[in-house]
């Protein structure tokens, strides 16, 4: 059972206006976590104070870090095909698809599942379905939230249990039931091909 468990941090909620600030991977294979792909990104814009209140990012750390252009293709190389999964996976896969467009870049080609809804489905009758609360209930060892690596951290384990739950065993179920127990449809990526670069006068000569 291979998968990918990832989360960001940005500067704010809206996808195209905010910014990505750090992005955390983790790569699961049978349960254990074999790679890790764990940066800041500089955002090219102020990190509102709110934010870093939050994910105890400042603008001071993000200085001379990679900017999210140059991060996309490694991110993708280092997803490939493989499953992904997040906790409320539409606000990181809306901050993602809007840089992938933007940038006309590489992007995973898996499909990405919702922890979150998950745990609604397998998990009924909690008090609520954040991803600490899920934590505390599963025991699962924690220290801090609201840092990329870690949540993804926390992510892939809540992942583990809830397949366990659902299979008895680290075995994937049909992709299509995890799906349909993750969500409504698909969520997936766009592959954009990029554009022919467009020769200026002075490449002609």
């Amino acid at each position: 059972m291979t998968f990918i468990s990832f989360d960001l941090e940005t500067t704010g909620f809206i996808a195209g206006l905010d910014r990505i600030v750090e992005i955390g991977a983790i790569r699961y294979v049978n349960g254990v976590a074999e790679g890790v792909f764990s940066t800041l990104v500089d955002p090219q814009i102020e990190i509102p104070e709110a934010a870093s209140r939050v994910n105890g990012i400042s603008n001071d750390m993000v200085q001379g870090k990679p900017t999210i252009e140059k991060l996309l293709p490694a991110f993708a190389e280092f997803c490939q095909n493989d499953i992904m999964v997040a906790h409320n996976a539409n606000f990181d896969f809306q901050f993602l698809t809007s840089e992938i467009v933007r940038f006309e870049s590489p992007a995973p080609k898996g499909v990405v599942l919702d922890t979150c809804n998950m745990a609604r489905k397998i998990l009924p009758g909690l008090a609520n379905y954040k991803l600490g609360t899920l934590v505390q209930h599963l025991e699962i060892p924690s220290t801090a939230f609201h840092r990329a690596e870690e949540d993804a951290n926390y992510c892939g384990q809540l992942f583990i249990k809830l397949i366990e739950k659902m299979s008895g065993g680290l075995v994937l179920p049909p992709i299509e039931n995890l799906v349909a127990i993750s969500g409504k449809t698909p969520l997936l990526f766009p592959q954009i091909t990029p554009k022919p670069k467009q020769l200026g006068l002075f490449d002609l000569v």
